[in-house]
């Protein structure tokens, strides 16, 4: 309560409350080593996700002589990107729109299904945290080593240990912007151009970007960017229910804490209060205190929790993957509900269905699209002329496509007006007839001005159609619809 003074004003003998800053300073997180099948997932996936990162690039895959062996390239100079034998063009992003909203509905998808797992295994910003804490156990020690080395004064052994492990981390964060923009063009020979100084500007500037920032975001801020910088734990949060999966402290077996009770006092559960699971988590939380934004579901402190219980005899599972749901029925004595059954649940089967329908889709187009294209551009000053013969003519810009790594041969013939020619104009008017034959280059396009030359008896506006044709054994045609001028008729 505070106390006034006679003119209504707080007593100047009341004592002030110590202010407030905007932010609680950042708590040092020095997670503790643990073994368990958790800990050796984690293990697997991160390897797995580094090898891909790395890997890529340098993979090959034989697309001919007149294309990119590179397997997976994102090709911006030519416009194209190539994922092993699938090649998209400009004009197909909408594939990686499909693939962009598929990877969306996955999130959903594995959040529906077995929480954040997402971000406790295959999130960047784990694989890379994960990665750079082990740096700190190899030249640190362990999580007691750190904490001294923490705390001690800046001396041979700590500015030793100091330059060491940010070396490292600078060569990782270079190896990860380095492979970046390997995507981007020839891996093997962007490597020696950029070691001998002979890349593009705009490579070594996207190189130091990405170093700063894995070296900053993945070195240092680590924790703070899941619980404080990135969007999606909230998201998640809107999501998650009491049917949902997530990592579990059974309070209701556990409370109250210790190691032995007093004398005379209510009897104790099983935790221990050893503190394990908060010293192996690696956003430092402790899960004791229930579901919150800083937990991950990386599952490390369920390894920690289940190695004591071995050891003092208890059953496993105080935590462990469960619903809320499942934790009262548990409490009730009842059996809990098999985890294979709340996985199939109706949200999650929605997300699946739409997350299949979409890629479903994509398989389908890409499946039966056509490897041809044309697009067809009329002239519209003048719409037509009027030859000294009386003929009618048109002037179009077509462009021809070959989305194959080869050349093919091509036909573009016209239909709608009837007793028509066309030739192109790097052919003699002489040569003119119902269709065009070209060679388009491998993976190019061959812009062309066609001209249509129309009977004298022509007159109105016409709606006509080009089609083009592959002659090869592939075969194909596409066609594209335009129209035709003509002078109107005379009464």
């Amino acid at each position: 309560m505070v106390n006034l003074d006679p003119k209504g004003q707080p007593n100047a003998g009341q004592p002030k409350a110590a202010p407030q800053g905007l932010h609680e300073a950042r708590k040092a997180v020095f997670p503790r080593q643990i073994d368990g099948k958790f800990r050796r997932l984690k293990w697997a996936i991160m390897a797995f996700c580094l090898a891909v990162y790395y890997i890529t690039p340098w993979l090959r895959w034989h697309r001919g002589p007149y294309s990119p062996d590179q397997a997976v390239l994102i090709d911006l100079a030519h416009r194209r990107f190539y994922m092993f034998s699938i090649e998209i063009w400009p004009q197909e992003f909408y594939f990686v729109a499909g693939l962009l909203i598929m990877a969306g509905i996955g999130l959903f998808l594995i959040t529906s299904a077995v929480g954040r797992a997402w971000c406790g295994y295959a999130c960047p910003q784990t694989v890379w945290t994960d990665l750079f804490q082990h740096v700190d156990r190899w030249i640190d020690g362990d999580r007691n080593a750190q904490f001294r080395l923490a705390k001690q004064p800046w001396n041979v052994e700590k500015i030793t240990k100091r330059l060491s492990k940010w070396t490292v981390y600078l060569l990782i964060s270079f190896s990860t912007g380095g492979a970046w923009i390997l995507y981007f063009a020839d891996a093997p020979t962007l490597f020696g151009d950029f070691f001998a100084g002979k890349a593009a500007s705009i490579a070594y500037s996207t190189v130091f970007v990405l170093t700063c920032t894995t070296l900053w975001l993945g070195a240092f801020m680590r924790e703070q960017v899941c619980i404080y910088m990135c969007p999606w734990p909230r998201v998640q949060s809107a999501m998650l229910d009491e049917k949902s999966l997530i990592v579990t402290y059974k309070d209701w077996r556990g409370e109250p804490r210790g190691k032995k009770a007093a004398p005379g006092a209510a009897p104790l559960g099983d935790c221990v209060d050893c503190g394990l699971c908060t010293a192996v988590c690696p956003t430092g939380i402790d899960i004791r205190e229930g579901p919150q934004l800083g937990c991950i579901t990386c599952a490390l402190c369920i390894d920690a929790c289940d190695q004591v219980m071995v050891k003092t005899g208890r059953p496993r599972g105080l935590i462990d993957y469960a619903t809320l749901e499942d934790a009262e029925r548990e409490k009730a004595g009842q059996p809990a509900t098999a985890h294979a059954k709340l996985i199939w649940h109706p949200r999650t089967l929605v997300y699946l269905g739409v997350w299949s329908a979409i890629g479903l889709g994509l398989l389908f187009m890409l499946g039966t699209r056509q490897h041809i294209s044309v697009a067809v551009s009329k002239d519209r000053n003048p719409p037509y002329m009027l030859l000294s013969a009386g003929e009618v003519r048109n002037a179009y810009a077509v462009r021809w496509k070959n989305m194959e790594g080869r050349p093919r041969k091509m036909e573009l013939s016209l239909d709608g007006v009837p007793g028509a020619k066309m030739w192109a104009e790097d052919m003699p008017m002489a040569s003119a007839s119902g269709k065009i034959i070209r060679i388009v280059p491998a993976d190019s396009t061959d812009p062309v001005r066609v001209y249509v030359l129309a009977p004298p008896t022509t007159t109105g506006e016409h709606k006509v159609t080009f089609t083009l044709r592959a002659l090869d054994a592939d075969g194909g045609s596409v066609s594209y619809a335009a129209r035709f001028d003509a002078p109107e008729a005379q009464p």
